[in-house]
């Protein structure tokens, strides 16, 4: 199976004509970037443009002045052994080698000199005949989307994906340099959401001493990033909107700097100076009278104060309905210990269904606040998040439409139905069936057929939320491999919320 390219935290260095057709000005631009490059520790592609210029360029144009681009292209054209040359640099100064084809002859010279990963231009984003050949390369694509439509985006990534292209997307503005107001960064965020799968980056175009975009387009998701890149020399003066060696340094010492600011993209635990910060004004839980040892406390006899001492229940972790560990006395600061005592169900239900509601919320997901939940506990509220899965029912009617929803690592035990036939569709994260024996790994949108009494289990690893569409259900359909399961009246393997509003604070009523 072919391994995916890694695109994140991919920075581009585009030569373009910076090389000024001289092969010698060109590698000392290798050299230099890759010097930066390599102080900054990051991943580089180095990135040339390829026009075959005999066909490229209507014959009759080829020497006209007039014409926006020609003269550069002619007068800076280099061979295909000068570009060997510049490649070995590439790779000798620990870079990808990468490459913008502007005809599907240069596909061809891509292929030929072996170069790693292929550019689409904004400009070649929907030039379908040249999108059909670097598809066919079967090589890690970038495609920028200057000036595309949202319908042309939606175009090129579903082209993209039905060749199996393993790709990412850029956004840019075709702005030589591209002024603040043009920039139009939060273009970022929108093809994250639209694209959540799929790299999505930033090709620049601003000032090169302009470092608040790469910061910005970092904070908002781009995860691969590209600029022009040149020399100054007495010679040769470089353009308004390449970097010099200094300028790329900065450029990526600010986007690293971002990197740093902006932290993980997961919510991990809080540091414990954090902690202790945040404790120091946190209120604890003291006893308003005598309580006796296993008594269950009420909330008319505890009060919540400051300070919240070491080893101390705080007012954020009491629970009412919670165990007295010992005796206390008026005053006293409850134990942490107490928060150990057995959670009453309608606590873990609570805490089971906030978790739902954060899953859905991520998938963009909506129900109907009247939709009746089921919670499914085959061994037990304390063991839901072994065993267990969250139903939404939708719809029970001739035809039957439920969401199920798994949280991580939970498992859910192999039974069979008589009467019901229903099908699988995975909307978000993993879920691996056992279907017959069968182990099936489902990717988002597949689909799983599963038929009456054909035996059958699921489980997850990093949670799942999927739809069950099937024939009418009926409560007394499901038949389970595992007696203690079986013995069970229905009732006690199920906790019925007759809508959402019962799950609304913790004031509800189950």
């Amino acid at each position: 199976m072919k391994k995916n390219f890694d695109f994140n935290n991919l920075f581009t260095y585009d030569l373009a004509n910076n090389h000024q057709g001289d092969v010698k000005h060109g590698l000392r631009v290798i050299k230099e970037i890759g010097q930066v490059n390599a102080a900054a520790g990051v991943r580089g592609a180095f990135k040339f443009q390829f026009r075959q210029l005999d066909t490229f360029i209507h014959p009759e144009f080829k020497q006209r002045q007039d014409i926006k681009h020609i003269p550069r292209f002619m007068g800076t054209a280099l061979s295909k052994e000068d570009y060997k040359e510049l490649l070995a640099a590439v790779t000798a100064n620990g870079m990808y080698t990468m490459c913008t084809p502007f005809d599907e002859e240069s596909v061809d010279v891509i292929q030929e000199l072996e170069i790693k990963i292929i550019k689409v231009a904004s400009c070649s984003a929907a030039d379908w005949p040249l999108l059909e050949k670097i598809a066919a390369a079967n090589r890690p694509v970038v495609a920028s989307t200057a000036g595309l439509s949202m319908a042309k985006i939606d175009r090129l990534v579903s082209f993209f994906e039905i060749h199996n292209v393993n790709f990412a997307l850029m956004h840019c503005v075709a702005l030589y340099p591209t002024p603040l107001e043009k920039l139009e960064l939060n273009q970022i965020r929108l093809l994250r959401e639209r694209f959540p799968r799929l790299p999505i980056g930033f090709s620049t175009h601003e000032a090169p001493d302009n470092y608040i975009p790469v910061r910005l387009a970092y904070a908002l998701g781009a995860r691969l990033f590209e600029r022009h890149v040149g020399i100054n020399t007495e010679q040769y003066s470089l353009n308004a909107y390449s970097s010099t060696p200094a300028q790329v340094a900065g450029w990526l010492s600010a986007c690293n700097e971002a990197i740093l600011a902006c932290g993980g993209e997961n919510r991990s635990p809080a540091t414990p100076a954090e902690l202790a910060s945040l404790r120091s004004l946190m209120r604890g839980v003291y006893a308003v009278s005598s309580i006796k040892k296993g008594e269950k406390i009420t909330r008319d006899q505890v009060f919540f104060a400051m300070p919240l001492q070491e080893e101390q229940l705080s007012s954020g972790d009491w629970v009412e309905g919670l165990e007295a560990d010992v005796d206390y006395a008026a005053d006293q600061p409850l134990n942490l210990e107490v928060a150990n005592s057995a959670l009453p169900d309608r606590e873990i239900i609570y805490r089971i269904m906030l978790q739902v509601k954060g899953m859905l919320n991520l998938a963009c997901i909506h129900i109907g606040r009247e939709s009746s939940i089921e919670i499914s506990h085959h061994y037990g509220l304390e063991r839901f998040r072994e065993f267990g899965a969250v139903i939404i029912d939708c719809i029970n009617r001739k035809y039957c439409k439920k969401l199920v929803i798994l949280l991580p690592r939970q498992k859910h035990p192999y039974h069979y139905h008589e009467k019901k036939e229903e099908t699988f569709q995975l909307l978000c994260g993993d879920l691996e069936v056992e279907l017959g024996g069968r182990r099936i790994k489902a990717e988002p949108g597949d689909t799983i057929l599963v038929k009456p009494g054909e035996w059958h289990k699921f489980h997850t690893l990093d949670g799942a939320i999927f739809e069950e569409v099937s024939t009418t259900h009926y409560n007394n359909d499901s038949f389970y491999e595992d007696e203690r399961i079986a013995r069970l009246p229905r009732a006690a393997r199920k906790t019925v919320i007759p809508n959402w509003h019962a799950i609304q604070g913790k004031e509800k009523k189950l």
